[in-house]
């Protein structure tokens, strides 16, 4: 263990400890080439420490996914003070900000190190299901219509695919990829109205508040 003393903690505290770990090392690093032994070296513990929390590889790094998706939610956490646009722009920027602190991890977390794993997919739908309660919640939009469904999921995988290409390419400013998510949710949403003139309408019925808002995404 590299002759380093091993610190006494709290079983949740550790336990903290070792995922925060542990999304350092899978954010930067295939899953395959980590290793058990790998990770209790890093954290100054023993295996048998560490299957004591989780009992597998598999299930530390399905916990390490859960909590970045987990700090992902909260920085993006629309202020419910703000405006529905400066709501939309202030997320985005955090979020975006988050990608940036990741860097690589990002891609890495995207794409889920053991790939078609049905409790990491269960996450990733979570937070995209999140996205877009948010979004609709935040625009006064009906949820129900299909339109609207296939329109937001469309954008969060636009989300997706931009945001790895601007991880990997570095050569557009993040201000303006923000604009452009924006622009691509105001698109969608004018689009799907179109199909569906009963989200239009749902927009019109917005409080006062929020109307010229409303109808600045969707004309």
């Amino acid at each position: 263990m590299s002759g380093r003393m091993r610190v006494r903690l709290a079983t949740d505290e550790r336990r903290s400890q070792l995922v925060a770990l542990g999304r350092s090392l899978f954010l930067n690093r295939p899953y395959d080439a980590i290793s058990i032994d790998d990770i209790a070296e890093a954290a100054g513990v023993s295996k048998g420490l560490l299957y004591h929390y989780f009992d597998s590889k598999r299930r530390f790094y399905v916990e390490t996914v859960r909590d970045a998706f987990r700090e992902m939610a909260e920085v993006t956490e629309p202020d419910l003070a703000l405006s529905p646009e400066e709501r939309l722009d202030a997320s985005l920027d955090a979020y975006l900000a988050y990608v940036e602190r990741a860097g690589g991890g990002y891609e890495t977390l995207l794409t889920s190190g053991i790939g078609t794993d049905p409790e990491v997919r269960d996450i990733i739908e979570r937070q995209r299901q999140l996205v877009m309660d948010r979004v609709v919640a935040s625009l006064g939009l009906p949820g129900a219509s299909p339109a609207l469904r296939m329109a937001i999921r469309s954008w969060i995988g636009f989300i997706d695919a931009a945001c790895l290409d601007w991880v990997r390419h570095r050569d557009v400013e993040r201000s303006a990829v923000r604009a452009l998510l924006a622009s691509s949710l105001h698109s969608a949403l004018q689009t799907a109205a179109q199909v569906d003139p009963s989200i239009d309408r749902a927009a019109q019925e917005a409080s006062a508040t929020q109307i010229h808002d409303v109808s600045v995404a969707l004309d």
